[in-house]
């Protein structure tokens, strides 16, 4: 088997560029950064266009990129260097590659200090999502995992707003005390087998508890009991990083205070990050426990959307609006994956990736009308739009993308959801609760509607004393860019979606998936 290839030459590239862009001067760390982040894209689009995975990476699928080599002992289990991808972490892989390219060069504008740190963290970032997407080792996944916290914990901390050292501690400590209790769960799974495994590699131990009868007792803990308890704490440490009501009020005040391209980052991968684990670990490593906790679940999902929804509804500050929007558009995804479905699992998976774009997209304008006008309080601004009709224009597309507007990825990623969670066997009233989920929609469409009146239409007024104009190309070009990219999976969700149906098909019991194929 090979020990080396792509996914190492990724990380090579990305962790060589940052050391690089640690050492160049100010002036022209940024243009080099984004030059050293344009390879990995080069080198994941190229991956994409010749994949060849089937299946999905813990149920004896066949991997794309694999790579696999002993690292360490850790008394009888063995930890190895082992990554590689299949249809659910290649589009999510691409998404974090093409993200921060974006992300650096509306980085160009706002950051004018210590610029060679800033870009040489972000690259480290980058480095460690590329890890958290590919690894399939529980210790190198692991490893990735906390590592993305590092370079955030800066980002926010030296380079975010007045309340910037609050938010990034607030950060740090929920998502670190999350991984904590993560772990045990983990563990207690993981000491469970017993001698049923010789290593940490995610799919030996996948395989071994769906297998059934090799969990044994663990300090007196019967196996129903303790697959049980593992999969409430692996639950309760991935949702805060989702994050899930009611552990979602670190993300606010991490969001308003980070740096727009940092929220960009934190919006449009890091949450994935959530996702992605209890989509690999709760939903797949123990699928009986979440069918049997379907209604416990959802009801998280639902009140997620719903609450998510509501408080966005009540906030002045734009960037505040999108970060509430995260929480609701995440709760999808839970409700998509709790239906175990064909199209719910697609469509959270693919939900991921619009959402990853679009919310992306919403806070890269949300930036670029603060670079022009100093505020970002919607009774500050009105009237904007001639002045800035590119950026406002954007902005407009972006929220109907928001709202799940046809022919835009939002869309095809709801429907998917709906249409998994309505036809759902384990979500209890499936119809009824999947039409609650919807009323998130209506929600969502009045306070960006809301919005986008007070602060882009009417008379023009502005709080600050700064003179609005046009934005700079530099600007503007990654949000057509990602605009682009929206329509593009809007109109063909098949770009992505036939790899990640083809991944999620074997976590689906035979007999309910049969003859689906939609895109």
């Amino acid at each position: 088997m090979a020990i080396a290839g792509p996914i190492e030459a990724l990380l090579g590239v990305t962790l060589l560029g940052a050391f690089l862009v640690f050492l160049a001067p100010d002036e022209w760390a940024g243009k080099l950064a984004t030059a050293v982040s344009l390879v990995p894209v080069a080198i994941t689009l190229w991956m994409y266009s010749v994949f060849d995975g089937a299946g999905n990476a813990l149920l004896g699928g066949t991997l794309a990129f694999e790579s696999n080599l002993g690292w360490v002992s850790l008394g009888r289990y063995d930890v190895a260097w082992q990554v590689g991808l299949d249809g659910i972490s290649m589009p999510l892989l691409l998404l974090a590659t093409v993200l921060t390219t974006l992300a650096l060069v509306s980085s160009w504008t706002p950051i004018d200090e210590r610029e060679s740190q800033f870009y040489g963290l972000m690259l480290l970032m980058e480095a460690s999502l590329i890890g958290v997407f590919t690894a399939l080792d529980f210790f190198l996944w692991l490893v990735f995992w906390e590592a993305v916290l590092i370079p955030m914990y800066f980002l926010i901390g030296v380079w975010g707003g007045p309340r910037r050292k609050y938010a990034a501690i607030k950060f740090f400590v929920y998502t670190n005390v999350a991984t904590l209790i993560m772990f045990v769960g983990f563990m207690a799974l993981v000491f469970g087998l017993g001698d049923s495994i010789s290593s940490f590699g995610m799919p030996e131990i996948t395989q071994a508890l769906r297998e059934g009868g090799n969990l044994s007792a663990v300090a007196g803990i019967q196996p129903a009991n303790l697959t049980l308890i593992a999969f409430t704490l692996m639950f309760a440490g991935f949702a805060v990083k989702v994050p899930v009501f009611p552990v979602h009020t670190w993300l606010p005040d991490a969001h308003v205070e980070a740096p727009t391209p940092v929220s960009v980052m934190l919006a449009g991968v890091l949450l994935k990050m959530g996702t992605y684990a209890l989509l690999r670990f709760n939903f797949t490593m123990l699928r009986e426990v979440a069918q049997a906790n379907a209604a416990i679940i959802v009801a998280f999902g639902v009140l997620s959307i719903i609450y998510g929804a509501m408080l966005a509804l009540a906030q002045q500050d734009l960037k505040r609006i999108v970060a509430y929007s995260s929480i609701s558009s995440m709760g999808y995804v839970i409700v998509g994956l709790i239906a175990f479905t064909p199209h719910g699992f697609g469509g959270a998976t693919f939900q991921m990736v619009a959402h990853g774009l679009i919310s992306g997209l919403m806070f890269m304008t949300v930036g670029v009308i603060y670079n022009e006008t100093h505020t970002r309080m919607v009774g500050d601004i009105s009237g904007i739009a001639d002045r800035m009709p590119w950026t406002v224009g954007i902005f407009v597309a972006a929220a109907f993308g928001y709202m799940g507007l046809p022919l835009m990825a939002g869309f095809a990623a709801e429907y998917l959801i709906f249409q998994g969670a309505f036809s759902s066997t384990v979500i209890p009233a499936a119809p009824l609760v999947t039409a609650i989920a919807m009323f998130g929609i209506v929600i969502v469409a009045g306070y960006l509607l809301w919005a986008m009146q007070r602060t882009l239409f009417g008379e023009y007024s502005l709080a600050t004393d700064y003179e609005v104009s046009r934005a700079p190309v530099h600007d503007v070009a990654p949000l057509v860019v990602l605009l682009a990219l929206v329509i593009a999976l809007g109109v063909r969700p098949g770009l992505v979606y036939q790899m990640i149906q083809d991944a999620v098909n074997p976590l689906v019991e035979p007999l309910m998936y049969g003859g689906v194929g939609l895109w």
